[in-house]
């Protein structure tokens, strides 16, 4: 007959397993709060550099864009200012119907102007003693120039092949200035070549022409 255990180490083994059970439960139940603060820490820190990405993109962008009007806006302008600089002559030289035509002989010059005499060449036109030209590379003192008479006025302006792009001299300045901006403020190098080629041509063949 086997004798029975007694009552206190019963009891003790009985607690002895309810505090393992107890502990195993505890530690359990702590990990799961502890991965589920890090996760939500990570998104919200996630999210916060999205945030941050954003926030700095959007002044980035809009400085960009800022720069490219500014800089497609001063060409524009510059192209402008080139047009109408050659315009006031171009006008006159390349539109000649209905306007005297004829030559000038260049007897003298001054610092801004050159004079001579006017001999008419196109129907209506009529002589006179003295016409006032711009003083520039395309008129030299003693040479003699086909010329358009402003309406209205005695000053002349020069014709001809040589006369039409020395007009257009402005207009080749303005393309040098503006390549300079499109390929150093807009970026578009190509686009600047193309323009600065341009400006060289035209300025190039205005003074070989005169």
């Amino acid at each position: 007959m086997i004798p029975a255990m007694p009552a206190t180490a019963a009891s003790s083994h009985r607690r002895r397993g309810h505090s393992r059970k107890n502990s195993a439960r505890s530690s359990g139940g702590g990990a799961a709060p502890a991965k589920g603060s890090g996760a939500a820490k990570g998104s919200e820190s996630a999210k916060g550099s999205v945030k941050g990405t954003a926030g700095n993109s959007v002044p980035a962008t809009a400085l960009r864009l800022g720069r490219l009007v500014a800089m497609g806006a001063i060409t524009v302008l510059l192209l402008l200012a080139g047009v109408w600089g050659s315009w006031g002559s171009a006008q006159h030289v390349m539109l000649t119907k209905g306007r005297e035509q004829g030559t000038v002989e260049v007897t003298r010059c001054g610092e801004d102007t050159c004079a001579g005499p006017y001999t008419p060449l196109s129907a209506g036109s009529t002589a006179r003693a003295r016409v006032v030209i711009e003083k520039s590379v395309a008129v030299r003192k003693g040479g003699v120039y086909t010329v358009v008479i402003k309406p209205g006025s005695d000053e002349v302006v020069r014709c001809g092949p040589a006369g039409v792009l020395y007009a257009w001299v402005p207009l080749g300045g303005a393309l040098l200035l503006a390549s300079v901006v499109v390929a150093g403020g807009l970026g578009r190098v190509r686009v600047g070549w193309v323009l600065a080629g341009s400006g060289i041509a035209l300025l190039t063949a205005a003074f070989l022409a005169v």
